[in-house]
């Protein structure tokens, strides 16, 4: 077989398998794992940061 041909049976299948490993959800369901993961990087980026100012002490 040749190379090229070998390589574009490999491509294909393997668009085949992304495209079957990606369940169509409905449309409340993916805004839902939207919000989510807007909330994961919310909270990744709050721990990631320092305070802006730092506590007085009387």
């Amino acid at each position: 077989m040749h190379p090229d041909t070998h390589l574009l049976l490999h491509r294909l299948r393997t668009a085949e398998l992304e495209a079957a490993a990606r369940p169509v959800l409905p449309r409340e369901h993916r805004l839902r794992t939207r919000l989510g993961w807007i909330l994961v990087e919310l909270g990744l980026r709050l721990t990631q940061q320092p305070p802006r100012r730092a506590a007085r002490f009387a």
